[in-house]
């Protein structure tokens, strides 16, 4: 844990220059102009492509689907990959981008929660608004720094050939985890692949019942810090004999789990504990995850 909060400190360190912000949004800007322009462009194509292609037998069901399908670029791109509308909840790409400048490359796609049976009366505004919020926060941060490091570059004798080498890519993406009748799993993920060291991951778990967060507590009871604890040690003991490196407790490593842990719910519906990487092993291994119950106890 020491080495993932020394290197996020000297990232929040960075002196980022104002100048440098307001150039990378308002070429942000006019890219999200440009593509909400073309999913514009291409939602009504695929709306008189659908219309030719309804048969008659299924036009009053395939009318109310097909008007949301193609009245919005976001909800054609989600459905699209959903073999079936089921559940409460579902999470669609509320806008994405790209935008590259000075050989900095940023890709962008920002999530959103909608509920599919409107009379829950569950609201998402406020978690739609974190995730954005998350999202944006996470982009912005790493062009600046990816800008306040080619200014460095430059000053210090790089060229700008030289500096196109690096080929700085930023990535917002998300990936959904679970999405049932129950529940709602999804990680954001930001990476930047000159700076490993400042890749975020968070994760969201909703109860589609409630619209609430769900804990561990929630799933596993109230012994849930013993029952998580006990099963990560047993599985870290049999990776351990299978060649997996861990850190020893005294390295910073695996000591039970705390309030911050993350994890999302996987398809069997269980909890899955992740680490980040150099959290308790070594950064080569990547993300560490642990799934609680079924035959990992």
């Amino acid at each position: 844990m020491g080495r993932l909060q020394d290197l996020k400190e000297k990232y929040d360190q960075i002196v980022i220059p104002e100048e440098l912000h307001v150039r990378v949004e308002q070429e942000i800007m006019k890219s999200r102009t440009r593509q909400e322009e073309e999913n514009r462009a291409n939602s009504k194509k695929r709306f008189k492509k659908a219309l030719l292609m309804m048969k008659v037998t299924a036009a009053a069901a395939a009318i109310l689907f097909t008007t949301a399908l193609n009245t919005s670029p976001i909800f054609a791109k989600e459905a699209a990959q959903l073999p079936v509308i089921g559940g409460l909840a579902k999470v669609l790409t509320f806008r994405s981008y790209q935008a590259e400048k000075d050989d900095i490359a940023v890709s962008v796609e920002i999530p959103s929660i909608q509920m599919i049976a409107d009379d829950t009366g569950i609201t998402t505004d406020a978690i739609n608004h974190d995730i954005y919020d998350c999202c944006k926060q996470y982009a912005d941060q790493a062009v600046s720094a990816a800008e306040e490091y080619r200014t460095a570059f430059l000053a210090t004798g790089g060229t700008p050939e030289e500096w196109a080498e690096h080929k700085i890519r930023i990535s917002v993406n998300y990936e959904i985890k679970q999405q049932n009748q129950d529940y709602l799993s999804f990680v954001v993920r930001g990476t930047q692949n000159w700076a490993n060291g400042n890749n975020e991951a968070k994760y969201y778990n909703l109860d589609v019942n409630t619209g609430k967060y769900v804990t561990l507590k929630d799933m596993l009871g109230d012994n849930y810090s013993k029952i998580v604890n006990q099963s990560i040690e047993k599985q870290i003991t049999e990776r351990q004999k299978a060649g997996e490196v861990f850190f020893t407790p005294e390295e910073g490593g695996f000591a039970g789990i705390s309030g911050d842990t993350k994890f999302y719910i996987n398809g069997n519906n269980r909890p899955v504990i992740v680490f980040e990487p150099y959290e308790i092993a070594p950064g080569s291994s990547g993300e560490i995850e642990f799934e609680v119950g079924g035959e990992n106890g």
